[in-house]
């Protein structure tokens, strides 16, 4: 029977050493095997008993303690997103999530709401993590770089549009969602085409490199076509007053930012009687499920964040031989998936 259950209410935190008599071993070996220290032999059936042990008491490591006996933690910063960020970055903090904890690291995550940027690194810095990977939409300053830095910070990775001075940089390029967008309506015979500019806060850091892409796709096509910006609020008052004047711009196809403002404006310019794709070709972004559902299917831009090394190795390595130039890796891979909407 668990040791556990047979605990009377209030009775004292479980130490190594009550691990250590339970399963008959030197407190030594208790912190061998629980650290997962393979400098020293221990055989398998006394790494279970130890385990069991823990399990039975409900004993866990003092991270505290393990972090002063190293001389630095094990815990990697992830910032909480101010507002969402998509599922390409859902995916990706999952797997960076999952690869860190094989590696033995402890992943925390930080709500910054409130904290101006460099307010927000001073709070990261008090948790000393050995490193921080801030999403795009946090800012992060080089100030607020090197406090993390002096802190003792290993690592601080950025994640997103721009790089910032003295941190390492996954630069997500959002210029690649447009400029893919736009050249498949180009390929089209599409000349006059929208790009949706989202009002909703937050959203502007990736709304605007993918209007930008969208116009430098058209520059450089050398076609006689043209971009026009149209500001849009995720409501479907503001999808249908513009398309009630839809016919008013001289636009026979959109790139409506992502699919959830393509099925948006889709199903209100369908409602104001503008044929799709006949009058105005519709392409998303982030190739949703429900886009698929649709009728017509949705085309939309997949997108995948693809590096040489896993972003969790990366880390690592960056942690084991810290001091290095800041490094800059474009990982983001923009391509069209092409259904029956464009």
């Amino acid at each position: 029977m668990s040791q556990l259950s047979e605990q009377p209410a209030g009775t004292s935190v479980p130490t190594s050493a009550d691990v250590a008599r339970l399963a008959g071993v030197s407190r030594a070996t208790v912190s061998y095997v629980l650290n997962d220290n393979t400098s020293v032999r221990i055989s398998e059936p006394t790494r279970r008993r130890v385990r069991e042990a823990a399990a039975d008491l409900g004993y866990v490591p003092h991270a505290a303690a393990r972090s002063l006996r190293a001389g630095h933690t094990r815990m990697v910063l992830l910032p909480a997103a101010r507002s969402p960020a998509g599922p390409l970055y859902q995916r990706f903090l999952t797997g960076l999530e999952t690869g860190l904890r094989r590696l033995d690291y402890t992943v925390v995550q930080y709500g910054s709401a409130g904290m101006d940027a460099d307010e927000a690194a001073r709070a990261w810095a008090e948790l000393r993590p050995v490193a921080v990977v801030s999403p795009g939409n946090i800012a992060l300053t080089p100030y607020g770089t090197g406090v993390l830095t002096r802190s003792g910070a290993k690592a601080v990775i950025t994640l997103g549009p721009q790089p910032v001075e003295g941190a390492h940089a996954l630069v997500v390029d959002q210029r690649e969602v447009g400029g893919a967008a736009v050249r498949h309506l180009l390929s089209r015979g599409r000349r006059g085409i929208g790009v949706v500019m989202p009002q909703e806060p937050g959203l502007a850091p990736f709304a605007e490199p993918r209007l930008a892409g969208a116009v430098r796709a058209v520059e450089d096509s050398g076609a006689d076509a043209r971009v026009r910006p149209l500001p849009l609020r995720y409501e479907e008052e503001s999808a249908a007053d513009l398309a009630a004047r839809w016919r008013t711009l001289g636009l026979d196809a959109v790139f409506a930012y992502d699919d959830e403002y393509a099925m948006l404006l889709m199903r209100a310019l369908q409602d104001a009687g503008i044929g799709v794709p006949a009058e105005t070709a519709v392409i998303g972004a982030d190739d949703l499920m429900l886009g698929r559902l649709l009728r017509p299917r949705l085309s939309s831009v997949t997108m995948e964040l693809a590096t040489a090394q896993s972003p969790a190795e990366m880390i690592d390595r960056l942690v084991q031989s810290p001091g290095g130039a800041p490094e800059r890796h474009y990982p983001l891979r923009a391509t069209v998936v092409a259904r029956e909407s464009s």
